[in-house]
């Protein structure tokens, strides 16, 4: 059996991403887990093409467009993607010959699509030859177009950002979006603390420093081995976790032996955090509607040594049951959202999100908080956070809360959360290129006593 080539697999992954509305991620670590053989340089160099290519797909679509004389739209995806790895390779790395970049695309189109081989052989010299000469959309002419193709984000999101950002704002946010995002951990105090922990992934060489804004993070660069292959990572003393997703536990601020609820807890990224903070003590129910996530979140609290989590398949659009009412201190409603504050690791949301799907996002965000909101016990708090950047589903949707639930009222975060990213309104509001962390965004709603 033939081997496949990296950039061969990056494709196939590119496929099926843009195919099945899949994710990057969990594809590329099936792909490498299922290739043992590959070697270190050329895992890096499959990661590089996947996520630049899907970082940058909308200025590579609009090159294509340039040098295509068919309508790019109806055209075969594994072609698509062809052009916009190679074209993303021409443009973006180096120490690969252009030939080679050219010779290997048109072999792996006789492969998986032997009718477009010429036509890729065809624009890919063509953009060789001419890349210098490409037209961009000018930003003095059209600032919202030339953002939206030389940075790459949809025009609709581009506008929505200007909008609430201004030109150079919106710049900057879209070009931190483009970068490669740090390894983040956060260290689990109920077996270790920071410095311990640094040292002893410094003991390779590895370069780690702590985070700025979260307390309990460590930034980690050129890490010389998976940190899931790692013996802290496997003993359970730290987490792969944004710095901004670690502050969530932080908003939250919750407290030795009180009753915690996690209404969207996903795999438990912030439900263990909050056990580490409550030095686990107490109780933190866990709710999910997705059985699979639970079991991840299970396992992942024996890693860490997390006792005390009780988990439950719910959904939480449903009324709660009667045993739920004004059972909770503090409750986390982490909810589902666009995803948008989140680009630089899931360059992919922002080629399938529209308008409509942020709506949407809103009315389900409003339909849990609501339901949320009678479990909370007088004088506890419901905190809301999501990791997107609009409006609609952050500011709004507290304001609509409070209108309709006047024993709720919004107070500033907890001093454990870093002033530095609590906004002038009184919410928690990072983005990639203030904070160089994702985009999240938490508000605190005290119910009254």
């Amino acid at each position: 059996m033939v081997m496949k080539t990296p950039r061969h697999l990056a494709i196939e992954i590119l496929n099926r991403v843009e195919e099945h509305d899949a994710f990057a991620e969990p594809l590329l670590d099936d792909c490498l887990s299922r290739n043992q053989q590959i070697n270190i340089h050329d895992k890096r160099l499959i990661t590089q093409i996947v996520y630049g290519t899907l970082r940058m797909r909308g200025r590579l679509d609009w090159i294509i467009d340039q040098f295509y004389r068919g309508t790019f739209v109806s055209m075969d995806v594994s072609i698509k993607n062809l052009l916009r790895t190679g074209i993303y390779q021409l443009l973006y790395t180096e120490r690969i010959p252009e030939f080679a970049i050219v010779d290997e695309a048109v072999e792996i189109s006789k492969k998986l699509h032997p009718a477009g081989a010429g036509l890729v052989n065809a624009i890919l010299r063509n953009v060789i030859r001419k890349k210098d000469a490409i037209v961009y959309p000018e930003m003095e002419k059209d600032p919202s177009l030339h953002i939206s193709i030389v940075h790459s984000h949809p025009l609709w999101l581009v506008k929505k950002w200007i909008a609430m950002f201004g030109i150079e704002d919106t710049a900057a946010l879209c070009r931190a979006n483009n970068e490669i995002p740090p390894v983040t951990l956060r260290v689990n105090t109920l077996k270790t603390i920071r410095e311990k922990a640094r040292e002893e992934l410094s003991r390779d060489g590895t370069d780690v420093r702590p985070s700025v804004f979260s307390p309990d993070g460590l930034i980690v660069s050129n890490p010389v081995m998976s940190i899931r292959d790692t013996a802290l990572f496997k003993a359970g003393h730290i987490q792969l976790q944004d710095e901004a997703s670690q502050l969530i536990a932080r908003l939250v601020d919750p407290k030795e032996r009180e009753n915690v609820l996690d209404l969207c807890a996903g795999s438990g990224g912030k439900t263990t955090h909050l056990a580490a903070l409550m030095e686990n003590r107490g109780s933190i129910t866990a709710v999910d509607i997705r059985k699979k996530m639970l079991e991840a979140l299970r396992k992942n609290a024996r890693r860490l040594g997390v006792t005390i989590v009780d988990t439950q398949v719910r959904d939480a659009r449903q009324k709660p049951e009667e045993a739920f009412h004004e059972a909770f201190d503090k409750i986390l409603v982490d909810a589902p959202c666009s995803g948008l504050g989140t680009l630089r690791r899931n360059p992919e949301i922002k080629w399938r999100l529209s308008p409509e799907d942020v709506t949407k996002s809103a009315l389900l965000q409003k339909a849990i908080l609501d339901n949320a909101a009678p479990c909370v016990k007088k004088g506890g708090s419901l905190i809301y956070s999501t990791c997107t950047m609009t409006p609609e589903e952050n500011d709004d949707v507290v304001k609509e809360f409070i209108s309709l639930h006047r024993n709720f009222i919004c107070v500033r975060p907890p001093d454990a959360v870093n002033s530095r990213v609590v906004d002038d309104r009184g919410y928690l509001q990072s983005s990639p290129h203030r904070h160089g962390a994702d985009g999240f965004f938490g508000a605190v709603l005290r119910k009254k006593g």
